[in-house]
């Protein structure tokens, strides 16, 4: 295994303004503090997951990217490849997807019985269209009595392992589900629910609705809520806990190409005072470009011991290169030709060739990944016809092959 990259230290500076927090129960498992990695298809793979622990010191909860229900019951090889966990993760978390309520329980059963996992998370907020034509992801929970028997199989086959569950305002702004999701989830026994405040139609364009966080918190009170959107920096967490009381944040889009901002996210939690000197809302880890070009190699070094090659783990990485060198000046012929490389030799001549001595870019602590917004959802036919009738949902429309 290779070496961690420690977060640099330089003089810190004055933590932000207390906010209060209370660990994160989920199930046996005390998450401290309450802050979870979201799921994200083809990023939150072993490797990713290990950058971010080890940023986090071992503190927090990291995602496994969204596995389906009939792929995992079918032991696709992909699939059980997706599912191995690095010896050092607890709680071992994975994220379900699925669509038939018998299909489902078959594979949290699986998971139960197999040791497979410490905890399931459900599916019900991804926008793309190959999930939501088939009923499946954000498109799910207009289907309140679909819900209802999805999370019923799912935690009575879970048997002590906790089910928690993510999903999206609703479709569009003409069929809003979540407070209906949410009582239908406390009432079939799911232990926490994240909120992303956005609509599918939305995709992750706009503005997370935040108030609809703090709606959801206060419907239903008898377990803890998450809140996802827009959480850019530490300082975007603390304030979204202050402005709707949910008991904890999930963080997608914002670690992309910056598994450090669990370091500061972290340590903004606990009060303490940041690593590094921060940009213009004082809580910002700002790694220069030559401790970005470690991160980077790691990264990549990482995705090949856990494929098993380590081409294909470069090639996996190359996703990634926008993301790391964000804001940095790096020309665009070299941009191009880092993000084709295949070879950790390849791609740490590239890097050293850069002006490594560039420090964090402003602005860079900013929204990155996907923007676009205003969709049109791609649903099965007639699906919203009836939020009750879920007639035609079967096995054939759970998709077979996991990672979103």
């Amino acid at each position: 295994m290779s070496t961690p990259v420690s977060a640099p230290v330089s003089p810190p500076v004055p933590p932000a303004a207390t906010t209060t927090v209370t660990p994160l129960q989920v199930g046996p498992h005390t998450v401290a503090p309450p802050v979870v990695l979201a799921p994200m298809a083809g990023i939150t793979n072993a490797p990713f997951r290990t950058l971010c622990r080890e940023f986090s010191g071992g503190k927090g909860l990291f995602v496994s990217e969204m596995i389906t229900t009939r792929a995992l019951v079918e032991r696709n090889d992909k699939t059980m490849q997706l599912i191995r966990f690095d010896e050092t993760e607890k709680p071992r978390s994975i994220q379900l997807y699925g669509v038939d309520p018998a299909t489902v329980g078959k594979a949290v059963r699986m998971i139960a019985e197999e040791g497979l996992a410490d905890h399931i998370d459900l599916n019900f907020g991804c926008p793309v269209p190959k999930v939501t034509r088939k009923g499946g992801g954000s498109a799910l929970p207009y289907k309140r009595n679909l819900l209802r028997a999805i999370l019923k199989e799912a935690v009575s086959g879970a048997g002590d392992l906790p089910v928690t569950m993510k999903m999206r305002k609703g479709i569009d702004d003409d069929h809003i589900t979540f407070l209906d999701a949410g009582r239908i989830a406390v009432e079939e026994g799911v232990t926490s629910i994240a909120l992303h405040g956005r609509t599918a139609a939305q995709h992750y364009g706009g503005t997370a609705d935040w108030d609809a966080i703090a709606r959801l918190k206060e419907h239903v009170p008898e377990i803890p809520v998450l809140g996802n959107g827009d959480i850019w920096s530490a300082q975007d967490a603390l304030r979204m806990v202050r402005e709707t009381g949910c008991d904890g944040v999930v963080v997608g889009r914002g670690c992309l190409g910056r598994p450090w901002l669990f370091a500061d996210l972290v340590a903004a939690f606990e009060g303490r005072e940041q690593a590094r000197a921060g940009g213009a809302d004082g809580c910002s880890l700002e790694p220069s470009l030559r401790e970005v070009a470690d991160v980077m190699v790691r990264h990549a070094t990482l995705l090949g011991e856990w494929i098993g090659d380590e081409a294909r783990g470069v090639i996996d990485f190359r996703k990634h290169v926008a993301w790391y060198l964000k804001g940095f000046a790096v020309g665009s012929e070299m941009r191009k030709r880092l993000a084709i490389t295949s070879s950790l030799e390849e791609l740490r001549s590239g890097l050293d060739e850069l002006d490594l001595d560039q420090p964090w870019p402003v602005g860079a602590d900013g929204p990155r990944g996907r923007t676009s917004g205003n969709n049109r959802v791609v649903l099965p036919d007639g699906w919203l016809k009836d939020p009750y009738d879920c007639a035609g949902i079967g096995e054939d429309a759970e998709l077979d092959t996991s990672g979103g």
